[in-house]
This record gives structure tokens, sequence and C-alpha cells, in this order.
């Protein structure tokens, strides 16, 4: 996708490039209307549209239908830009065309997320495209929201609930041949093998102790009873309890070695 020349009949080797003296007069010309303008500037513009696609490689998606949705974010921030502030077009476009972009991957995504924090979490982005608007700058988690009027634990919940899915192929770094995936860092500590193992064992052992031990070692270690406990419910000394756990205990031991 990176090295594709033509994206939507776009060649994208011949893209023109605007002077800063450029935009300017053409964004005080869109400001009065003129469509002309109003397209010269948008293909002015496509190669930042272009770097942006590049960024999104590998997500499923086609270089022409990520560069399409990437042009009407550019648009939105050519409808919304403000050129009487001291702010590059650039930096106020390039969050709006990955934004656009986000939205479209969010919405094609095979992983379900709850139609509520799924709203929430298109107000928070259409709140924060609002703030960054009227001052240029990314806001944070609370000013998103106070403007939404809700709690910013429930903010940063639905931001991460709709955030892209990550394989356990991605590299997260690499040196030379060598490199470390995803999947290296996630550790199961529930679940190791030794665990698997020592479970096991311990279940052929619980089979070879009689009724009366396996529940006297039932009650004792996986349900957590006292001795004395044990010996009212089952109806023997606790002396006798004693006795049977440890003649139990060192049946199981036997097992483990």
């Amino acid at each position: 996708m990176i090295n594709k020349v033509e994206i939507c009949g776009v060649n994208t080797s011949k893209l023109p490039v605007l002077s800063n003296e450029e935009k300017q007069e053409l964004l005080i010309k869109i400001k009065n209307g003129d469509t002309e303008a109003r397209e010269k500037f948008i293909q002015g513009n496509l190669r930042l549209v272009l770097s942006v696609v590049q960024r999104f490689g590998g997500r499923g998606e086609t270089a022409d239908d990520l560069f399409q949705i990437g042009c009407v974010g550019l648009i939105k921030a050519i409808d919304n830009f403000d050129n009487t502030l001291n702010v590059q077009f650039s930096t106020y476009a390039v969050p709006m065309i990955i934004g656009e972009i986000r939205r479209h991957l969010r919405d094609n995504n095979p992983i379900r997320v709850s139609r509520s924090i799924r709203d929430l979490a298109y107000k928070a982005l259409q709140a924060k495209e609002k703030i960054m608007k009227e001052t240029q700058k990314e806001p944070t988690i609370e000013e998103i929201a106070k403007e939404l009027c809700v709690n910013k634990e429930d903010i940063v919940v639905s931001l991460e609930a709709i955030q892209d899915p990550i394989s356990l192929q991605e590299p997260v770094y690499n040196e030379g041949s060598e490199s470390i995936y995803v999947m290296d860092q996630v550790k199961d500590t529930k679940n190791t093998d030794e665990l698997w193992a020592d479970n096991i064992t311990l279940s052929e052992a619980m089979k070879r102790l009689n009724e009366r031990e396996r529940n006297i070692i039932m009650k004792r270690f996986f349900d957590g009873r006292t001795q004395m406990e044990v010996a009212e419910e089952i109806g023997i000394s606790q002396a006798q309890i004693s006795r049977l756990e440890k003649s139990a205990m060192d049946r199981i031991k036997k097992l483990y070695k």
C-alpha cells in the first residue's frame, strides 16, 4: 500500500505542492465562497492525506478506501479551519484526517461494543474536535468530560472500548533478525504448564484417598474450615481429624515425589 502510485485514480507521484503563501491566499478565497480555490486547495493537500493513510497499513482495508475516507477528513478540516489563528493548516488537518479514518475502522470493527458506550465515545470525539477548533490544542480528558457533563472515568472507558485491537503477531521491538512480538509479552500466571501438571497430579492423588479422607482434605484446604469445624460436621473428635488429615497428606506427598 505504501508503494502504491495510483490511488482512487489519482497519480500520487504528481500531486501538486502549495507554498505557505499560496495556501493563505486560497484559504481567503475559500472563505469568500470560491469553489475553484477550494478544489485547488484540496488537490494541494492530498499529499497530507497520503502521509496519514500510510500509518494505517495492515488493517485489512484497501489504500483506495482509506484514501477516500481521509479526503473526507481533509474536507471537514478545510470547512472548519479558522485562518485568522496563528496555526498551520496541516497541524489542524492531520488530527481531523486521522479521526475520520479511525471512525471508519471502528465502524467496521468485527469486535462489537455496546451502543451506549460507542455513542459516548463518538460524542467524546466530537467534543474533542470542537475544543480543538476553539483552542487549537489537544484537550484533556477532564475538559472533554466537562463539555459533555459526564464523569471522566466514563470517557476513558468509552474511548478505550473503541480502540483498534492489536494482533498478537504485532512486533513491539526489532533488532536485526530478532523481533519481540506482543504474544511474547503476554503471560498467564493462572494457567501455566507447571500449574496444569500440578492440578492433574493433585486430582489423581485425591482419587487414591478414601471417602472420609477426601472429605476432610476438601473441607480443610479447599473450603478453608478449621479442624474443629470439620470434626463437628463429620461427628468425630479433632484428634481423629488431625490423624486422618496427616495420613492423607503423607500419601499425597508420596505421589508428588
